[in-house]
């Protein structure tokens, strides 16, 4: 089939370059957004995806939207049988989605119906799910409630991050999605529809969802932790400064810290929380690079019987 693969986030270089790979189908041009600032310089920056396809020798379109009557004229033009998906990053419009015969199909990082939505990896890690995996679906006008194609589980490992199963489901996303386009292709796929139960919503991370409440068991505030990172990182307030927290470790054998009190020692911080302790290892302060949480406590100069989490961030 002729394609026109459209993503933008390094997350979906990997099932570009599956697509890439085939035999059985053809690129012919990549949809991505615009370029956009980045870095200290604020200059203007390609997508991980337009860097890969201009590698490619790919033609790329960059629509401010897609229902921009030049970017339609232009897919019209290259007629694509299918439009694989993988993390876009803008609403298409029915004039887009009737183009291709075949129709968009995206490729979703949750076994849907559950997690529907922008962040659905950092739920399923902040929810404490043992099992997500990924999804090939037909876009439709709903949020993420097409016909589903094909899925893969994975299992959520007790220390990963989100980043961790992100960077695991993209790669084997990848092969879910070009194998998807083989079976649309020869007629052996049929896209089945969604249950209506079991349906869980993941919007976007927000900075309050990201912050870290101390009065929640350990095991709450280490899933908050890793479901946020690397983005957009979880944080609490110290001396009415942000500190983001950016790895812990359960500490159960330790229980005489109230929620959010600090006990440092020459080589570890632990903190109180509503069940028992965690310790710290990594932390960001305000301005400040990452540092070891014991490098980070020396530093300020923890005394007896202070908190994290009191008061509002500055």
């Amino acid at each position: 089939m002729r394609l026109v693969f459209a993503g933008t986030p390094e997350v979906a270089v990997p099932a570009l370059d599956a697509l890439l790979a085939s035999d059985r189908h053809e690129v012919v041009a990549v949809v991505t957004r615009p370029d956009a600032p980045a870095g200290r310089g604020r200059r203007m920056v390609a997508s991980p995806v337009a860097e890969r396809a201009e590698e490619a020798g790919i033609e790329v379109l960059k629509p401010n939207r897609p229902r921009d009557e030049d970017f339609l004229a232009r897919l019209r033009e290259i007629a694509p049988d299918c439009c694989p998906v993988v993390a876009y990053g803008a609403l298409l419009p029915k004039a887009a989605l009737e183009i291709p015969r075949h129709g968009w199909v995206n490729l979703h990082f949750s076994l849907l119906p559950a997690w529907r939505g922008a962040a659905p990896v950092q739920h399923a890690v902040m929810a404490g799910d043992e099992v997500t995996g990924a999804s090939t679906f037909l876009i439709e006008e709903g949020l993420d409630s097409g016909p589903v194609y094909g899925v893969l589980t994975e299992q959520i490992r007790p220390t990963d991050t989100s980043g961790d199963l992100l960077t695991r489901l993209a790669l084997a996303g990848g092969g879910l999605l070009a194998a998807t386009m083989d079976g649309i292709e020869d007629g052996t796929l049929e896209a089945v529809p969604q249950p209506a139960e079991g349906v869980s919503l993941a919007p976007k991370i927000s900075v309050e969802d990201a912050r870290i409440d101390w009065t929640a068991p350990a095991l709450r505030c280490d899933r908050v932790v890793r479901g946020c990172a690397p983005a957009p990182g979880a944080w609490t307030v110290f001396r009415g400064e942000r500190l983001k927290v950016m790895s812990l470790a359960l500490a159960p054998e330790r229980t005489d810290l109230a929620p959010g009190e600090i006990a440092a020692g020459k080589k570890s911080v632990h903190v109180g929380t509503g069940s028992h302790a965690v310790e710290l290892q990594w932390v960001r302060p305000q301005g400040k690079k990452p540092m070891q949480a014991a490098d980070w406590a020396r530093g300020v100069r923890i005394t007896a019987g202070e908190k994290l989490g009191d008061g509002p961030a500055a």
